[in-house]
């Protein structure tokens, strides 16, 4: 079972350039101007409403642009598939320019599907007489079709929900502990590489003047002395910092679970300010974020990887099991800190990728700080308080309910409002 863990977080901790669904999009138009193999005369992008509403108002590594139609012109005209999610990284200033003038020549298209997986994202590039079509689904680099002058060159059966089902029997709670506490540290070794990325990038957050200025209005407050520099401050301070960056546009790339950047960065750090201030060693560090990072994508695997839930409760709660470990917590404790979490933020929507992002990344991460503590004081939510069950299994399955059934009509007003918005601009 050691392999299948250790898959798992090699799988879905991994690298991404800017936020993944305009970074799902450029891969998704590179391949197709690959495939076309010809520079595209014009680009046409169809996305499912999720993936829409999640590129909206996002700032594109490499423009001083937002949204669907720079992020298909910059993957068209310079990016290169090999580079998956880290796409945005190798474009040029020049291919940068071309670019905006793509756009501002209306040579990208727009169009949004409805009855297709909430993330769904499909390219068709033209040159003459000549087209490619691309087609991800379910996962962000889960290229499933492509196509050249209608001929089908490649093509596969996406095995997402499948994948995630094997994972919602394969992982638990109690699971996840035997692992972490077993494993030899020498195999979490790479999971170093997401905490040096994801520092950095909040770092740029905190000297830079990037979208909300969160972070950076914290560490000002530190100065002045309003706020403590204290292991709740700090934890938000460092994840805000990240996500004002990233929300931006900021081009350094950042680890991401389970496809979210922000979910990355907001589980992360997080840890990595608990270790400091703990003073744990770098060994408990480590299995404290293997910890957090297997209970979010093992409550991921419940909620799917779009919703209207906000995934930062997921890495939120993830951080909190990794805090309430390097605190010495046990079994019980975990399990507590998964119910005091779920009585917090839960229900917070996601009305797409934006500034407001570090905002809902702070009421995460202070939340997740305050379940572990009071797990740790033995205090717990108890199953006649609302969603909490005695299980904590049952619990995450709660979670799971209300993003995929509960909150679908909330997805859809969220959508409509955001349409609404955009056509009232035009």
């Amino acid at each position: 079972m050691k392999e299948v863990y250790l898959q798992k977080l090699k799988k879905e901790f991994v690298p991404a350039a800017g936020c993944t669904e305009p970074a799902s999009i450029a891969l998704a138009a590179a391949k197709a101007s690959e495939t076309l193999n010809a520079v595209p005369e014009r680009v046409e992008i169809k996305v499912s409403g999720n993936v829409f509403k999640n590129v909206m108002g996002v700032g594109i590594p490499g423009s001083t642009l937002v949204g669907m139609p720079i992020s298909a012109a910059l993957g068209a005209l310079g990016g290169q598939s090999k580079n998956g999610l880290e796409i945005f990284t190798d474009i040029s200033e020049a291919i940068a320019e071309e670019a905006k003038k793509f756009v501002s020549d209306r040579k990208v298209q727009i169009h949004m599907l409805h009855d297709v997986p909430k993330l769904h994202v499909e390219c068709i590039c033209y040159n003459g007489d000549d087209t490619s079509r691309v087609i991800i689904q379910d996962r962000h680099e889960n290229i499933v079709s492509v196509e050249r002058n209608g001929e089908l060159i490649f093509t596969k059966e996406s095995k997402v929900g499948q994948e995630d089902e094997d994972a919602s029997e394969t992982l638990s709670i109690q699971s996840i502990y035997d692992f972490i506490t077993s494993v030899e540290i020498s195999e979490l070794e790479f999971l170093r590489k997401g905490i040096d990325l994801n520092k950095k990038i909040a770092e740029e957050g905190l000297s830079g003047t990037y979208g909300l200025q969160v972070g950076k209005s914290m560490l000002l407050n530190m100065k002045k002395g309003i706020l403590s520099e204290d292991i709740m401050n700090k934890s938000v301070m460092m994840a805000a910092a990240g996500s004002d960056a990233r929300m931006a546009g900021c081009a350094l790339p950042v680890m991401s679970n389970c496809g979210s950047g922000n979910q990355g960065m907001s589980l992360t750090l997080p840890t990595m300010v608990a270790a400091e201030k703990l003073k744990v060693n770098d060994e408990t560090m480590l299995r404290a974020l293997a910890l957090g990072l297997l209970v979010s994508i093992h409550m991921k695997s419940f909620v799917g990887q779009l919703s209207a839930l906000c995934g930062v409760l997921l890495s939120g709660a993830g951080a909190a099991c990794g805090i309430t470990y390097m605190m010495g917590g046990n079994m019980q404790h975990l399990s507590s800190t998964l119910k005091n979490m779920t009585g917090s933020v839960t229900g917070m929507i996601c009305d797409g990728a934006n500034s407001s992002c570090a905002q809902k990344i702070s009421a995460s991460v202070a939340s997740g700080i305050q379940a572990s503590l009071l797990a740790m004081s033995s205090q717990c939510l108890k199953s006649n308080d609302g969603i909490i069950d005695e299980d904590v299994e049952e619990t995450i399955r709660n979670i799971g309910l209300l993003a995929t059934e509960g909150m679908q009509i909330t997805d859809d007003v969220i959508l409509k409002t955001m349409l609404g918005k955009m056509n009232r601009a035009c």
